[in-house]
C-alpha cells in the first residue's frame, strides 16, 4: 500500500461538529410555522445531508413552493449563526497538527457551498490551514461525482493513489473510490449509520480523528 501523502477531508459530520448550528437553524424554521423545537440527538443524523436533508426530517410534507420558502429561510438563518456552537471533532486539532509536521497537505471537500464554508473556516481560527477547499458550488458537479475530489487531489499536487479521503456520507466514499483515492469511513459522524457493509468494505474504518494517524505513521 502506498504512503499517504495528502489527507482530504469532508466537513460537517468529519472534521466539524455542526449539528448544534444546524439544528438551531432548523428550529427557527420550525418555529416560524409554530412547531415545537427538535432535539439535536433527534436530527443530527440528517446534519450530512445539508439543507434539503434537515428540512425534509424535520418539517412536515408540503408543496415545492413552501419547502422552497422553508429552505430561503433556513440558509439565511445558518449564514449568520453558522458558527456558534460549530467545533472541530476531539482529536481533530492534534491530527493536524500531525499532518503538518510531516509535511502532508490536507484539504476540505464539501457539499457546502463557498459562501458558508468560507466564514466557517475564518471563525475556527485554524492554526493550520487547509491547502485546498472545493466546496458543493466550486465545480458544475459535487459529491459523490468524483470531480471535486480530482480537483482538490489536483490542487495539492498528490496522485489520488496516495490521498485518503475522510468522509460520514455515503456519498463521501462513491466519490473517494470514483476518483480512485483511499477512503476513510467515519463512523463518529451523522452519517455513520449508513456506512456499514458493502459500501465501506474497502474503506479505512474510523471510530475517532486519532485513528487516522495510524495511517500517516
Amino acid at each position: 500500500m502506498s504512503r499517504v501523502r495528502a489527507m482530504l477531508f469532508d466537513l460537517d459530520g468529519t472534521l466539524l461538529d455542526s449539528a448544534p448550528d444546524l439544528v438551531r437553524s432548523l428550529n427557527w424554521v420550525r418555529d416560524s410555522e409554530g412547531l415545537e423545537p427538535l432535539p439535536i440527538e433527534q436530527c443530527a443524523r440528517f446534519a450530512s445531508k445539508g439543507a434539503v436533508g434537515l428540512l425534509q426530517a424535520g418539517m412536515p410534507a408540503a408543496e415545492p413552493a413552501q419547502f422552497e420558502t422553508w429552505r430561503e429561510r433556513f440558509l439565511d438563518h445558518y449564514a449568520r449563526h453558522s458558527c456558534i456552537d460549530s467545533r472541530l471533532y476531539a482529536g481533530m486539532t492534534e491530527l493536524l497538527a500531525a499532518l503538518a509536521s510531516r509535511a502532508i497537505p490536507w484539504g476540505i471537500v464539501t457539499n457546502k457551498v463557498e459562501a458558508l464554508t468560507w466564514p466557517i473556516i475564518e471563525a475556527l481560527g485554524l492554526e493550520h490551514r487547509p491547502d485546498s477547499v472545493v466546496c458543493g458550488d466550486t465545480l458544475s458537479r459535487k459529491k459523490p461525482d468524483p470531480g471535486p475530489v480530482l480537483l482538490a487531489c489536483s490542487q495539492l499536487k498528490t496522485a489520488p493513489a496516495d490521498t485518503v479521503f475522510v468522509g460520514d456520507d455515503v456519498r463521501d466514499i462513491q466519490a473517494g473510490e470514483a476518483a480512485g483515492t483511499r477512503t476513510a469511513a467515519v463512523l463518529y459522524g451523522y452519517g455513520s449509520h449508513e456506512l456499514h457493509g458493502p459500501v465501506v468494505a474497502n474503506s479505512e474504518k474510523i471510530h475517532a480523528p486519532s485513528d487516522l494517524l495510524r495511517l500517516i505513521q
